[in-house]
């Protein structure tokens, strides 16, 4: 089964995909940024569900239906906020990747799109955070049976250049 990850300039909450990410705050009841635009653009049952989840650890990933979201699920992760990369920061981040997909995987999802998680108001460098990124679903993308296909979600220029140079860092071919 071939499997591919794309970069897609786009508003997540707009995507028809199995699954999108949800870049959470560990109450997973909602905030700001992406955070914020899923539970508005979910509706307000989507803060009903995430209330019975009990929140989530940094680097936890779990899971709800996509409720008004062309997405069918929307797998929620907290992301770490990084204050000088020596608070295992790059390792919290990397679970962030790798438990999202491995829920994905346990649901039988086959298109998941990602954020660029904790690269808004949690400060992670961009450069760094899209090697991360994309070095933990490269790995983990290989050992699900399921997922398929990855989207990279980017909202702008500079962030679909660096995710594009991590994708030739890797050496991945993408559309």
């Amino acid at each position: 089964m071939k499997k591919k990850m794309m970069i897609e300039q786009a508003d997540i909450t707009t995507l028809k995909v199995d699954a999108i990410v949800n870049a959470a705050n560990e109450s997973l009841l909602g905030g700001g940024g992406v955070d914020g635009a899923i539970h508005k653009a979910a509706g307000p049952e989507l803060l009903e569900a995430t209330k019975k989840l009990d929140g989530a650890e940094t680097g936890e990933a779990k899971i709800t239906k996509g409720f008004k979201l062309p997405a069918e699920y929307i797998i929620h992760t907290v992301g770490p906020v990084y204050h000088d990369g020596q608070e295992d920061e790059a390792e919290r981040l990397a679970a962030c990747y790798e438990h999202s997909l491995k829920l994905a995987d346990e649901y039988k999802l086959e298109t998941i799109a990602f954020p660029s998680i904790s690269t808004g108001v949690y400060n992670y460098p961009l450069e760094e955070a899209a090697e991360i990124a994309v070095a933990t679903v490269t790995k983990i993308l290989n050992q699900t049976d399921s997922v398929k296909e990855v989207i990279f979600v980017v909202f702008d220029v500079d962030n679909q250049r660096m995710y594009e140079k991590m994708f030739e860092k890797f050496g991945i071919q993408h559309s």
